[in-house]
């Protein structure tokens, strides 16, 4: 190889795929994924890109569609020659490109919380495992709120294995789940009326909500409407962040609860910093909310371990990113070994009168996860 080529080899980008949907019935979401992947991208570039290479997206929108997302993750691959992707927020998504990154050995870095029961080694988990919110949600609740669960839910993989999840939790506790409906995942405001008629029905102690994208909001303001309230009846979410309050608006929302790794209110420069970023890159009233952020700090991790490899050969990333920790936004994080897992905080946070999340309990630290759920220790917050 000549000089001349080694130079302009030397000199190309680092081209990464991205994969988040900008239309359909998850873009409310999804867009925020891609703006914390984009925030992170240019820190990176703005640093000096890694080893003085700038790092490119590939951006393709998947339209919320499974299908277009298996789509694009091949043309990325196969065309574009990305080996790395970043992107999915549905679960149903990711296991549809994940039998692409398989067979390719690509690497997936999926920055959402999911349901567990899953371990490839060509996906990177930065979301939260049921052990590192589930059970703490569920503890929470059974402690605080009563002993009767209703479950709504969008009707695909990630909701009802959540909810098969959080029923054994419930049952192991003592309490019972007295109803349990399901939505299409392009749910309307109408889908939501004979649900909340069995909602005054059953009367449950509390409503556990795995409902997704612009589909939330109607279900909250249809709840609202009805006159349903939060202090007798509560939603307890784990896929309702800052973006879907500011969406149903505050009034709306209001004394309803989600388990998160990451709220806007936590504490700490680091996460500060990232928002003082955050709304200087897409303004002022643009929230963040747990899934920007394992977007955002998926995006450094994956600087980290291509520093030390020096490549973007999927075996030799995956042993650099063993092990390795960073300052997130949300505190401290580190994969584990082995895992393809994120250690995450655990948080419960509860809508606030100015449509903020109020922090009323959190672990002690960071949580490893336990996505087969091997152990059914309880995980209690403070």
């Amino acid at each position: 190889m000549t000089a001349e080529r080694e130079r302009r080899r030397t000199e190309e980008p680092w081209r990464v795929g991205v994969l988040f949907s900008c239309s359909g019935p998850l873009a409310l979401i999804e867009q925020t994924q891609l703006k914390g992947t984009l925030l992170a991208i240019d820190e990176i570039n703005e640093a000096g890109g890694i080893d003085g290479r700038e790092v490119v997206p590939v951006i393709y929108d998947p339209g919320s569609d499974d299908a277009s997302f298996a789509a694009h993750a091949q043309r990325l691959m196969l065309d574009d020659q990305v080996s790395c992707i970043f992107g999915c927020y549905a679960s149903s998504s990711r296991k549809a490109v994940l039998p692409v990154v398989e067979r390719l050995d690509g690497l997936l870095w999926y920055p959402t919380l999911y349901e567990g029961f899953e371990n490839s080694a060509n996906v990177v988990y930065t979301g939260a495992a049921p052990n590192q919110n589930s059970l703490a949600l569920c503890d929470y609740l059974l402690g605080r709120h009563g002993q009767r669960f209703f479950f709504v839910g969008s009707d695909y993989v990630y909701p009802r294995e959540s909810n098969r999840v959080m029923r054994a939790f419930i049952e192991t506790g003592g309490g019972e789940v007295v109803g349990e409906a399901y939505v299409p995942l392009n749910a309307t405001r109408h889908d939501f009326v004979p649900i909340v008629r069995q909602l005054r029905q059953a009367a449950p102690d509390i409503v556990f909500s795995t409902v997704v994208g612009q589909a939330t909001t109607f279900f909250y303001q249809c709840f609202a409407e009805a006159g349903l309230d939060s202090a007798t009846m509560p939603i307890a979410s784990l896929t309702t962040s800052e973006t879907e309050v500011r969406a149903m608006g505050h009034d709306v929302a209001r004394g309803h609860l989600t388990a998160a790794s990451y709220f806007q209110g936590v504490a700490g420069s680091s996460n500060s910093d990232f928002l003082a970023r955050f709304r200087k890159r897409f303004g002022d009233r643009e929230p963040a909310n747990m899934c920007a952020e394992a977007a955002y700090f998926q995006m450094h991790l994956f600087s980290r371990a291509l520093a030390a490899a020096g490549t973007m050969e999927s075996d030799v990333l995956r042993t650099c990113l063993a092990d390795l920790e960073l300052e997130a936004p949300q505190g401290p994080v580190r994969m584990a070994s082995g895992s393809g897992h994120a250690r995450l905080w655990t948080r419960i946070g509860r809508v606030d009168d100015a449509g903020e999340f109020e922090i009323i309990a959190e672990a002690g630290g960071p949580t490893p996860a336990d996505p087969y759920l091997v152990s059914h220790g309880r995980n209690p917050t403070a």
